[in-house]
């Protein structure tokens, strides 16, 4: 005996949603996995490769379209059905399986130890650390992070037994704002301790990874310091030896212009006169490069130049 299904319920299986609540109504499209966050991120620009069915839906698990009644009164009664469907994928909010999080969270994961370790050394020998270490690493600042809140808590919990402060005498963040002890120096470069808890889908591999090298250096769980950056520097040869001029910004400096462009520069490779131009090819820390390259724009009117070499510096370990 045949089964008549309805006309307009359309079946799909292994799909990622993304929804969007609109005018009271919550609509929803039926994507390949994968897919959507390489579009958000361009690299996918086919929407055929993203769609699975060019349809809006008030449910994809019922396989219930959305009437082209409640699309007009939620996104207007002049706007196509390409240009919904691209608002709810760029705006929408993105539904995936435990299984999909978890593949994502381990690219992640990958993707930001891979730029830690590809712009950290070790300070003392120069040669970067491995992905396991750096891993490692990140996985003690984490376990670390997670026992003090435990402690923190426990503290709190106590403490209301006793006396309990008012809630107006509690610290407004979980954050201690003093450094721990022989980090005072820091204090002006960490206004508050940076810390490490692991990766996350809302942000980007990058972002994250800077939060990672921040915490690492910080902490200092093993030794660990930026990959230098190679740099060559050129000054015309009228204005090295003029005085720089003292400021409230600047408080440090003095002598000329070449003694303040050469105490930026750690190593220095080469140092040559080539006609009416001074050129310097040397090893700067990547925290002064801003400095550095304000400093001869500023000094030079513009006719000095900082150009970047190599953005990252280290030494090889052995194989």
């Amino acid at each position: 005996m045949p089964i008549n299904q309805p006309s307009n319920q359309i079946k799909l299986t292994n799909v990622s949603l993304v929804r969007m609540k609109k005018g009271k109504k919550r609509y929803e499209i039926a994507c390949y996995k994968n897919k959507v966050l390489e579009w958000r991120s361009g690299v996918e620009t086919d929407l055929d490769n993203v769609l699975q069915i060019p349809s809006v839906f008030l449910s994809v698990s019922k396989g219930q379209l959305a009437p082209s009644a409640d699309l007009a009164k939620s996104f207007g009664p002049k706007t196509q059905l390409n240009a919904i469907i691209l608002e709810i994928l760029n705006k929408g909010e993105l539904q995936v399986g435990e299984k999909e999080r978890t593949a994502q969270l381990e690219r992640l994961h990958n993707e930001v130890v891979g730029i830690v370790a590809g712009k950290l050394v070790n300070p003392e020998t120069k040669i970067v650390y491995t992905t396991g270490m750096i891993e490692k690493a990140l996985a003690e600042l984490s376990s670390k992070h997670e026992e003090k809140k435990e402690e923190k808590k426990g503290a709190q919990g106590s403490s209301t037994g006793a006396t309990a402060p008012a809630e107006e005498d509690l610290p407004s963040s979980p954050i201690e704002p003093s450094s721990p002890k022989g980090k005072s120096k820091d204090s002006t470069l960490y206004p508050t301790t940076p810390t490490w808890t692991g990766v996350t889908t809302t942000r980007s591999a990058k972002s994250q990874a800077l939060d990672a090298m921040r915490a690492l250096i910080y902490h200092q769980t093993i030794p660990i310091a930026r990959a230098r950056m190679r740099l060559r520097i050129t000054c015309p040869t009228p204005i090295l030896k003029q005085h720089v001029k003292h400021s409230a910004e600047h408080p440090e400096a003095k002598g000329t212009v070449k003694d303040r462009i050469l105490s930026f520069v750690e190593e220095v490779v080469t140092q040559q006169m080539a006609g009416e131009e001074w050129e310097v090819v040397g090893f700067v820390e990547p925290g002064a490069f801003k400095g550095l390259g304000e400093f001869v724009g500023g000094e030079t009117r513009g006719k000095g130049r900082v150009e970047v070499l190599e953005t990252a510096v280290m030494g090889l370990g052995d194989e």
